[in-house]
């Protein structure tokens, strides 16, 4: 069964630089995972923290299902992140000694069909930096552009 879910954080590549991606599963309740299958998720806003030596997400926003009764979930929770003890010690060493953050970049079904939420450990950029990343957004635009004609 291929899975085309899909949900990107297209802002946050703009506003922050990332040194290292990490694949985390996520704690999901009832009619949750019927609403990402449907593609009604949204990561505009949200971010990670720590909390007890566990990792969350802060504003993701998953709609409610349609089809949901009264059992249908609190659509912007906060929902756990699941990594290994290593990875979860390693991050946390590094958003406080060097002042980085943990972004959501995009959630997906992988091929078992569960959900997973790929996240960033990132640096903000600077407002010159985003210009340069604007500037060779468009060279390889018109690049392209020359390409098919």
């Amino acid at each position: 069964m291929v899975n085309d879910i899909n949900i990107r954080n297209r802002r946050a590549s703009f506003d922050y630089e990332f040194l290292e991606e990490y694949t985390a599963g996520i704690v999901l309740t009832g009619t949750e995972i019927k609403s990402i299958r449907a593609g009604k998720a949204s990561l505009v806003d949200s971010y990670c923290y720590f909390h007890r030596r566990e990792l969350w997400v802060k504003g993701m926003n998953i709609s409610e299902y349609k089809l949901g009764t009264y059992y249908n979930h609190e659509e912007k929770r906060e929902r756990k992140l699941l990594l290994t003890h290593k990875e979860l010690v390693k991050l946390e060493r590094k958003v406080k000694e060097s002042g980085l953050t943990i972004v959501p970049v995009k959630v997906f079904l992988n091929e078992k069909g569960y959900a997973k939420m790929r996240i960033a450990l990132a640096k903000g950029k600077k407002e010159y930096d985003k210009r340069e990343t604007l500037k060779l957004k468009d060279a390889q635009k018109d690049m392209d552009r020359a390409m098919k004609r």
